[in-house]
């Protein structure tokens, strides 16, 4: 069951905010001929679900970018190929997102003429600013120093040519308005089934600890900013959304990502994207798992090879370890989340091959077969209705634990048991302290790091943690390696191996990461047409 209406009648508030254009920094805010509109709480209400529409759909393939998967054939921000593109959606509906907040910013004041509580329209412009909020983040750690527009504008304002602002400004605004929803909106337990799936409190403060350790270890590792208010921000946002009672973990870390984890019952969810409940009340859905089939997002060598064994070392490491002589020997005694995430023998599958046995070749080029949102009836229907859990509490818990090393240098055992033992507990890994990792050589900073690609393993994060601890430029360039390759993959494909009879999906040769360049994004070559104070970033 689904518990939220938020999508319905979006499509009007399309109308209400005027959104009609894609040149979004040209056309001004659209002066609405409201007077009869923004009187009510059912008027702020509708005017906030326009916003939830702009929540990111699945990110299916977002991992390619990175060393955690390959799908079909090489991605150009993998392999340092890309070039500057002359339009890009994620700027400009970044700022679409950004002029619809504003939008309800300035005028959910007016249903204070008409009595509507001062907390009702507090409790929506908060809404309105995590978004804005939401939206500045996507720009600023895509594209650095970007336009700061905190009103609507008029055609002629002259905020439409002006520069770029510094990106302190724009995550001192991201804060505040972060802050403002921190102590204007309602905590999850506060929510009536029906309003399911709204911003919370929680929600605000989860967000803070993801862009605060963001900028924080970005700010450190590339040598500007203050890195230490920026990690001591994420520390606390994280505490605070730790300490506030809400949120737990789920029991099953597989079902996650299934209908099982969908709704409040399920305390890890924070920020959920809602699809449509079923084939008849089908609002939205997605086609993950047959996206997924086709090989689009296929897991590489390197993600396998960060899953631990059940003994919590890694595999050089573990007396668990030993070459494996088959496919399904690869999963042997490792951390069960790689079971969860990638297709073994065994697991049920799609309609026209039930049981998984060996990955195609032909599609799954790695070897390794993706598992997110497997659903053998929702592959029949050709769309799923799996919900995606856009921030979750095992992500707080991660930037907690990295705060504090970042902070501090170390950590404690009592701090690794409220936060990366929790994880591990789930998942049936041997515990992490500062004892065990000293008397097996880990490096402490390396094992929070491990923690985190493999609990939040493609779901997006891994490219964005590679720019921010400053290692693209010596992981990017690295071959791209799948699975052995084993007798059972068959003939009928015979993809590339290296010496180790490993598959190679591209070589060394064939990748880069410039650090004085891909860094940063390319600023779209239309907005530096419209905009001449707009500098393009270094090298692009």
């Amino acid at each position: 069951m689904k518990y939220s209406k938020i999508y319905i009648m979006a499509g009007l508030m399309a109308l209400i905010v005027g959104l009609g254009s894609c040149d979004v920094n040209r056309l001004p805010e659209t002066q609405l001929s409201d007077p009869a509109f923004w009187r009510n709480e059912n008027d702020l209400k509708l005017a906030a679900n326009y916003l939830y529409t702009y929540l990111p759909a699945l990110p299916v393939t977002s991992d390619v970018w990175s060393d955690d998967a390959f799908g079909k054939s090489p991605n150009t921000v993998s392999d340092g190929t890309r070039i500057a593109p002359a339009t890009d959606g994620n700027y400009n509906n970044a700022y679409f997102l950004i002029r619809a907040a504003n939008n309800i910013i300035e005028k959910a004041p007016r249903a204070l003429e008409s009595g509507v509580d001062p907390a009702v329209v507090d409790r929506y412009v908060a809404e309105a600013k995590f978004f804005r909020a939401w939206a500045y983040f996507r720009l600023v750690k895509r594209y650095g120093d970007v336009p700061l527009i905190g009103t609507t504008l008029a055609e002629n304002s002259e905020e439409l040519f002006a520069p770029a602002a510094p990106r302190a400004e724009v995550l001192a605004l991201i804060y505040e308005d972060l802050d403002e929803g921190t102590a204007n909106l309602p905590a999850p337990s506060e929510l009536d089934g029906a309003d399911y799936g709204r911003i919370t409190n929680t929600a605000a403060w989860a967000f803070k600890s993801r862009v605060a350790l963001f900028e924080g270890t970005r700010s450190k590792y590339h040598g500007y900013g203050d890195p230490q208010m920026h990690l001591t921000l994420a520390k606390e946002a994280a505490e605070a959304c730790m300490n506030s009672g809400e949120h737990d973990l789920f029991g099953s870390y597989f079902d996650l990502y299934q209908y099982e984890g969908e709704g409040p019952g399920n305390k890890e969810n924070i920020l959920v994207r809602q699809y449509g409940v079923n084939v008849s009340e089908s609002i939205t859905s997605h086609t993950a798992q047959r996206t997924l089939e086709t090989g689009a997002s296929n897991p590489t060598k390197s993600l396998a090879d960060a899953y631990l064994m059940v003994d919590g070392l890694p595999m050089d490491k573990s007396p668990l370890y030993s070459e494996p002589q088959s496919i399904l020997e690869v999963f042997d005694n490792r951390d069960p989340r790689m079971s969860d995430t990638f297709y073994k023998e065994g697991d049920e599958y799609i309609g026209t091959q039930p049981v998984f046995n060996v990955p195609n070749l032909s599609f799954v080029r790695t070897g390794f077969a993706n598992r997110r949102y497997a659903n053998i009836t929702d592959w029949q229907n050709s769309r799923s209705y799996i919900d995606y859990t856009i921030i979750r509490y095992a992500e707080v818990l991660l930037n907690y634990a990295e705060a504090v090393y970042e902070l501090n240098g170390s950590i404690t055992d009592e701090e690794l048991d409220n936060s990366v033992n929790l994880l591990r507990q789930r998942a049936g890994v041997s515990e992490l302290s500062n004892a065990f990792a000293s008397a097996n050589g880990l490096e402490m900073l390396q094992e929070i790091r491990r923690e985190r690609r493999v609990e939040l393993a493609l779901e997006g994060f891994r490219y964005w943690d590679l720019i921010r601890w400053k290692t693209a430029e010596e992981v990017m360039p690295q071959a791209v390696l799948g699975n052995y390759y084993f007798e059972e993959y068959g003939t009928e494909v015979t993809p590339n191996l290296t010496e180790d009879n490993i598959i190679l999906l591209q070589a060394e040769e064939n990748r880069s990461f410039d650090p004085d360049r891909d860094y940063l994004w390319p600023l779209p070559i239309n907005e530096l047409g419209l905009n001449p104070a707009l500098e393009q970033n270094p090298n692009w």
